[in-house]
C-alpha cells in the first residue's frame, strides 16, 4: 500500500495516542493542581437550582447566557453560606475546579456565596412578565374550558423528544381511537422560540384539533427557557384553540404556563388532561347505571305500594257505595211496591169501570140503570145501578185528606 510521505509521522504518533482515561486524568491533573483554579471567585446568575439529599446543585450562568458552569455545595458546608444561591440573583461564589472522569465535566465545588445583585436574566423575565400581565394576558376570565370529549388533538413539541412518545402512549391508552396532529417544533436553543410559535400558528391554521398540548421534557432551566419568550406567549395567547402545557418537571413555571388555558407542568400529565380516561368514563357509566336502575326500582316500588293503596281505597269506596245504592234500591221497590194499585186491591179496596174503561171516582158520576165493571183483588164484577147514594160529606181533599192512590202519588223517590 502506498502511503503519503508524512505517513511517517502520522504512525509515530499513533504509537503515542492517549487512552479516554489518560487524556481525562491529564486533564483532571491541570486543572486542580492549578493554583489559580484551587481557590477560585466567579460571578454569575443563578440560573438553575435543585435540592438534593446531598447538597444543593445549582448552574451558574452569563446574563447574556453564553455560558455556564455546574457548582454544587455539600450539605457540610450549606450552613456557613453568607446566602442561599437562589435562581435569579446574582452571586459571587468562592470555590475549586473538580473534574469527574465517568462524565469528563467539570464542576464547581462551592464553599461560600455572597450576594452580587439581582441577576440580568432575572430581571428582564421579571420586566417581560409585568409588561403581559399590564396587558390582560394572565387574567383568569380569559382562560377557556376545555372541551370533555375531544377527537382530534394537536401535541407541538420536538418528534424526536420522549415527551412526544410519552403523550402518544398516554392518549393511546386513556382515549383509544383518538386521533393525534403533531406539529412538530424546535424546543431547546436559540431558535425555539420562533419554531414553538410557528407550531402554534400552524395547528390554528389547520383548524381541526379541538384542543393543544405544547409539551418539552425536563431539563436544565436554560434549556426551557424558550418558553419564557413573548412569541411563545403570545402565540399561546392568539391561538383559537384551548391550549395545555406540560413544560419540565413539577417544579418548573414557565410565562407559557401563565397564558396556557390549563397548566399540567409534565407532557404526560398534560395528555391526562386534555383527554378522560375512557375505562373511568365506562365505570362511571356503569355506576350511573346501577344508581339509575337502583332508584328506578325504588321508585316502583313506592308507586305500586301507592297503587294497591289506592286499589284498596277504591274497593272499599265502592263497597260502601253499592251497599248504599243497595238500601236505595230497596227503598225504590218499598215505594213502588206502595204504589202499585193490585196491592191497594189486595187489602179490600176495588176500582169501578165505565164500559169505556174510565174510572168512576164519585156518586155523581154514574146513572141508574148504568152498566159499570167492579174490579177486585181477583176477578171482576158486572153491575147495574139501581139505587145512588150521595154522601152529604166534603170530598176528602175539601177536608185535608186525600185519597189513598192520590197519598201514594205523593211519595217520591
Amino acid at each position: 500500500m502506498n502511503l503519503p510521505p508524512d505517513s511517517t509521522a502520522i504512525v509515530s504518533s499513533v504509537h503515542h495516542a492517549l487512552s479516554v482515561a489518560g487524556l481525562t486524568s491529564y486533564l483532571r491533573e491541570l486543572l486542580e493542581c492549578d493554583p489559580n483554579l484551587r481557590s477560585v471567585w466567579v460571578i454569575g446568575e443563578v440560573s438553575s437550582a435543585n435540592f438534593h439529599r446531598s447538597g444543593l446543585f445549582f448552574t451558574l450562568s452569563e446574563s447574556d447566557g453564553s455560558a455556564a458552569v455546574d457548582c454544587v455545595v455539600w450539605n457540610s458546608q450549606r450552613d456557613r453560606l453568607a446566602q442561599q444561591p437562589q435562581k435569579g440573583e446574582q452571586v459571587i461564589v468562592l470555590g475549586n475546579i473538580r473534574l469527574y472522569p465517568k462524565r469528563g465535566e467539570y464542576q464547581l465545588t462551592v464553599v461560600q456565596v455572597l450576594p452580587g445583585g439581582e441577576g440580568l436574566q432575572a430581571l428582564r423575565l421579571r420586566q417581560l412578565r409585568s409588561r403581559l400581565e399590564a396587558e390582560g394576558l394572565f387574567d383568569p376570565e380569559r382562560k377557556r374550558s376545555l372541551p370533555p370529549h375531544p377527537q382530534i388533538v394537536a401535541v407541538v413539541t420536538s418528534p424526536q423528544a420522549a415527551a412526544w412518545g410519552d403523550i402518544q402512549r398516554t392518549l393511546s391508552h386513556r382515549y383509544p381511537g383518538l386521533r393525534v396532529l403533531l406539529s412538530p417544533a424546535i424546543v431547546q436553543g436559540e431558535r425555539a422560540p420562533a419554531s414553538i410559535a410557528e407550531a402554534i400558528a400552524r395547528a390554528n391554521r389547520d383548524g381541526r384539533a379541538e384542543v393543544l398540548i405544547l409539551a418539552r421534557g425536563g431539563g436544565a432551566t436554560e434549556d426551557l427557557s424558550g418558553f419564557d419568550d413573548e412569541r411563545v406567549v403570545r402565540a399561546i395567547a392568539q391561538s383559537s384553540i384551548p391550549v395545555i402545557t406540560g413544560i419540565g418537571h413539577q417544579r418548573d413555571e414557565s410565562l407559557a404556563d401563565w397564558v396556557a388555558d390549563a397548566v399540567a407542568h409534565t407532557p404526560t400529565a398534560a395528555a391526562e388532561r386534555a383527554v378522560p380516561d375512557l375505562e373511568q368514563l365506562a365505570l362511571a357509566h356503569g355506576q350511573r347505571a346501577r344508581s339509575l336502575r337502583t332508584a328506578f326500582d325504588r321508585k316502583l316500588d313506592l308507586e305500586s305500594e301507592r297503587c294497591r293503596h289506592l286499589q284498596q281505597r277504591l274497593l272499599r269506596a265502592l263497597e260502601r257505595r253499592w251497599e248504599w245504592e243497595g238500601n236505595r234500591l230497596q227503598l225504590f221497590r218499598q215505594k213502588l211496591a206502595a204504589l202499585d194499585p193490585q196491592s191497594r186491591l189486595n187489602r179490600g179496596y176495588a176500582v169501578v169501570h165505565r164500559a169505556d174503561g174510565s174510572v168512576v171516582r164519585t156518586a155523581q158520576e154514574v146513572e141508574l140503570g148504568q152498566e159499570l165493571t167492579v174490579k177486585l183483588a181477583r176477578g171482576r164484577l158486572k153491575v147495574k145501578i139501581v139505587e145512588i147514594e150521595e154522601s152529604s160529606a166534603p170530598p176528602a181533599e175539601a177536608r185535608g185528606l186525600r185519597a189513598p192512590l192520590q197519598v201514594a202519588d205523593q211519595l217520591s223517590p
